[in-house]
């Protein structure tokens, strides 16, 4: 046994003193922060790049495989159109959703998250939140559900009530399917902002608007919640620093995954069926092709013919009126109103729509399509103006039936998510009006 004037009390680990010294620093720490975040989106595109492209031509394979098996038919068109070119169109985003929660895995694993909301502390406060909220926010990056679920945790009723309104607002991994792809579409593959690519930048960019604009509703809704509670003080236990446990992470990014998937094969792909429904009916003979001066043999045109007037052409036509002002057609219009569901929708609507106009290579099909008609008939459907606008759409609308559930649960009452979709979609519209508007100006 030991004496009593030998014990010595555990002491603070010296390595974790150290890096906290720099990691915690009020301007060094923040700059840190803000180069790791960069690094972030970087790795998104340059590593995942490979992998997508190889996704890619698998399903391009599987769908001229399905077609020359199952002909063209109803039966071809459903399995080589709706399923692989819906679905696959959004399983091709699966190696950015990996990386993203492999590097949020790993960051949570050394212990660098709860160092992350302590840096981000006395920034917050400046929105009237606390460094807990941040944590909320941070895993509403991931999916805004968790993330406002997370707020249970936040003591002032206050802090929550603004954490919940304005954590939809945070990109979340639902988007990124949606951002890669249109900014793929905007910014060719070697386009450099110095040493860095400018699709990382581009992407890096609309996570900071999302970021930026949660903290500002936050403030707003604040001080609406005056009366709901005060702000307390913001304490947390610092882990210390460790090597992240390979299982812990490799499950954390499975989990991820698999949840990816699930809602691949149950939300996306119910929402495939119908849309190809949408697409293809009411059914056209041949004599109706004829009547319209359509010739029934040429595959393209019949299939255009049927596309310009299908159900889901009127759906998007009768809401055209609505964004119009943003340069979106009826096409671009099914895809926004489908993406209510969940937002990966829109890819997978944007992919059944090309793969109807051109089975075989549907990627270059989206970049080549035209407005279908109205004043701009015939121009180039995805200009950067037009892709500009759905980028500040995405990045504002509240575009989630399951994050809107769970706003009223975790609210008691309807108020909050009505409230919620009514400003946010109002954002959304404004936002793509002014980017569409500014870019047309400088291009």
């Amino acid at each position: 046994m030991l004496a009593a004037a030998d014990y010595r009390p555990a002491g603070a680990d010296r390595r974790t003193q150290k890096l906290d010294a720099v990691l915690l620093h009020p301007l060094l720490g923040g700059l840190i922060f803000f180069a790791v975040m960069f690094a972030f989106f970087q790795i998104i595109f340059t590593v995942a790049a490979p992998l997508q492209g190889w996704i890619e031509q698998f399903f391009g394979w599987l769908g001229a495989l399905a077609a020359a098996r199952l002909g063209h038919g109803w039966a071809g068109e459903f399995v080589g159109t709706a399923l692989l070119g819906g679905i696959g169109g959004v399983l091709v985003f699966l190696p950015q959703i990996a990386l993203l929660f492999l590097m949020v895995s790993l960051l949570e694993g050394v212990g660098y998250l709860s160092r992350a909301a302590f840096i981000m502390d006395r920034f917050m406060a400046r929105f009237g939140l606390e460094g807990r909220a941040f944590v909320s926010l941070l895993s509403s990056v991931a999916c805004a559900i968790p993330g406002i679920m997370a707020t249970r945790t936040l003591p002032s009723a206050r802090d929550r009530l603004a954490t919940m309104m304005s954590a939809p607002l945070m990109t979340c991994s639902a988007r990124l399917p949606v951002f890669v792809l249109l900014v793929s579409m905007l910014i060719p593959a070697s386009e450099q902002v110095g040493p860095f690519g400018a699709r990382g930048v581009v992407l890096f960019a609309l996570y900071v608007v999302g970021a930026l604009s949660a903290l500002l509703t936050a403030a707003l809704f604040t001080r609406v919640g005056r009366g709901t509670g005060q702000a307390l003080p913001f304490y947390m236990e610092l882990p210390p620093y460790r090597i992240p446990s390979l299982r812990v992470v490799l499950f954390s990014v499975w989990d991820a995954c698999r949840s990816f998937l699930r809602k691949v094969t149950h939300i996306i792909l119910a929402t495939t069926l119908l849309l190809f429904l949408l697409l293809n009916l009411p059914a056209r003979s041949a004599d109706d092709m004829r009547a319209a001066g359509v010739d029934p043999a040429d595959p393209a045109a019949s299939a255009a013919y049927v596309l310009d007037n299908s159900f889901a052409a009127d759906i998007g036509r009768a809401v055209g009126p609505v964004f119009a002002p943003l340069g979106f057609d009826w096409r671009i219009n099914v895809g926004v109103v489908s993406s209510l569901a969940a937002r990966e929708v829109f890819v997978a609507t944007m992919g059944q729509v090309a793969a109807a106009e051109d089975p075989e290579n549907p990627g270059q099909a989206l970049r080549a399509m035209r407005v279908a008609d109205g004043p701009r008939a015939g121009e180039r459907l995805f200009t950067p103006p037009t892709i500009a606008a759905l980028l500040a759409f995405f990045v504002y609308a509240l575009q989630c039936v399951s994050t809107i559930g769970v706003l009223r649960r975790e609210s008691g009452s309807w108020r909050w998510p009505l409230l919620a979709f009514a400003y946010m979609f109002t954002l959304a519209w404004v936002a793509a009006f002014l980017a569409r508007t500014i870019t047309a100006a400088v291009t």
